[in-house]
């Protein structure tokens, strides 16, 4: 039964895998002058933090800032063996990384967000993916849970979102809340956080909880575009400005409960 259960799974995970991953790395720019722009600059980071990782791999730093880089990249490769690649690229750094420094937040964290990516270009082995994934996010929340703006519990909360529930995988809606809510709590002024909080309560249909949450984000989001400036922040921004104008639009024509 076991075996059945894992077979019929593997669509539904790997849909799950991939809302997950969608969400982790950002929907699509609604410009696509500006994507094109931030693609490059996402590919000439991840050439520049390859070089310094393939000239000093014995250097933490270079390790875990090449399978970041890595990710990045890959949330804007075209066709899935180049998104494949550059996945297993991140993968194989952050392994590396975990092997000799397991008590490293990032070595875990990248791991996991490079199986994400990975995840979206699988059509079999969905189950396991999903499986490491929370593995390696949990290891690095033990670690440090404010990691890239409470990133672990952030990401948590997202694949218990959107992964199917028990007896398939490990979907559990009360730990997503649980995951997504610590987020905003450990890092109270970083958008994104609240971003996923409002877009999971618009799926629960719970829009009243949504609506708290966007004053939340509104009354952050004049600092948050004063302190996260430059080349790092453009693409995220942009993001972060689409999905809240999608969810006030969405809240606009929802009625309160």
């Amino acid at each position: 039964m076991a075996t059945s259960n894992s077979r019929l799974a593997r669509p539904w995970l790997r849909r799950a895998a991939v809302a997950f991953a969608v969400a982790v790395t950002g929907a699509v720019l609604a410009d696509e002058a500006q994507q094109k722009i931030f693609a490059a600059r996402a590919r000439a980071q991840y050439q520049r933090a390859k070089m310094q990782y393939e000239t000093d791999a014995g250097n933490i730093t270079n390790v875990w800032h090449f399978a970041s880089a890595a990710f990045d990249a890959a949330e804007f490769s075209t066709n899935k063996v180049e998104r494949a690649a550059l996945a297993n690229e991140g993968i194989a750094a952050s392994r590396s990384l975990v092997a000799r420094k397991s008590k490293w937040v990032a070595g875990h964290y990248y791991l996991a967000m490079n199986l994400g990516q990975l995840a979206r270009t699988e059509t079999i082995g969905a189950l396991k993916i999903v499986k490491e994934m929370e593995i390696e996010f949990n290891e690095a929340a033990d670690l440090d849970p404010r990691f890239d703006h409470a990133g672990p519990v952030r990401d948590l909360g997202l694949l218990y979102r959107d992964a199917p529930g028990w007896p398939v995988s490990i979907g559990n809606p009360s730990k997503a809340r649980s995951f997504l809510r610590q987020s905003v709590r450990l890092a109270p002024d970083y958008p994104e956080n609240y971003l996923h909080v409002i877009e999971s309560y618009l799926k629960w249909n719970d829009p009243d909880t949504a609506r708290r949450e966007l004053h939340h984000l509104d009354a952050i989001w004049p600092a948050a575009r004063t302190n996260l400036t430059g080349e790092k922040w453009g693409a995220k921004l942009d993001n972060w400005s689409t999905r809240r104008d999608a969810a006030r639009k969405q809240l606009v024509i929802t009625p309160a409960r």
